[in-house]
C-alpha cells in the first residue's frame, strides 16, 4: 500500500510530517520565559473576607456611600450612582490591592461596561443599553463633600 508523506520545514530544526494514514507529529512549543513582573516572589493576592463582602453587597446605596466616605475616600470621589447601583470606573487597569478592596466592599467587575458595579441590594438580570439613560446618574462627591 502506498502512502503519501510530506515533509516540510516550518522553522529551523522543526520537521512536521503528515500523511493520510498517520496523525501529524505534535509541534513542540518552547516554554514561555517569565518576565520580571511574573517572578515567583510576587506577593500573594490580598485575602477577601467573603462574609463581609456578602454583607456589603446588601447595603443600600446611602449605606454604601457612607461606608466609602469613611473607609475609602478615593473610591467615594469616583463613585457614580446609577439608579440604586454604584459604579466606579477607572481609566487604566488598577493594581491587585485596589481590585481586592473593591471586591471586599462588594463590587464586581462588569466586563461589558468596563466598570466596577455594586448592586446596593437591588439585584437584577441586567438590561440592554446604558442604564444611565433610563435611571440617570450622579456622582456622590458632587452631592455631599467627603
Amino acid at each position: 500500500m502506498k502512502t503519501k508523506t510530506h515533509k516540510t520545514k516550518s522553522a529551523p530544526g522543526l520537521e512536521i510530517q503528515s500523511s493520510n494514514h498517520q496523525p501529524a507529529a505534535p509541534v513542540q512549543t518552547p516554554e514561555p520565559v517569565p518576565t520580571p513582573e511574573q517572578t515567583p516572589e510576587q506577593a500573594p493576592l490580598p485575602r477577601i473576607d467573603f462574609a463581609r463582602r456578602q454583607a456589603n453587597r446588601e447595603l443600600t446605596t446611602d449605606q454604601l456611600l457612607s461606608l466609602l466616605r469613611t473607609e475609602a475616600p478615593r473610591f467615594y470621589e469616583l463613585a457614580e450612582v446609577v439608579g440604586k447601583w454604584v459604579w466606579i470606573q477607572f481609566t487604566e487597569k488598577q493594581p491587585r490591592e485596589i481590585t481586592a478592596s473593591l471586591a471586599q466592599f462588594g463590587f464586581h467587575w462588569n466586563n461589558t461596561r468596563q466598570t466596577w458595579q455594586h448592586p446596593c441590594g437591588a439585584l437584577s438580570q441586567g438590561s440592554p443599553g446604558d442604564p444611565r439613560a433610563k435611571y440617570g446618574s450622579r456622582h456622590a462627591a458632587d452631592l455631599q463633600p467627603a
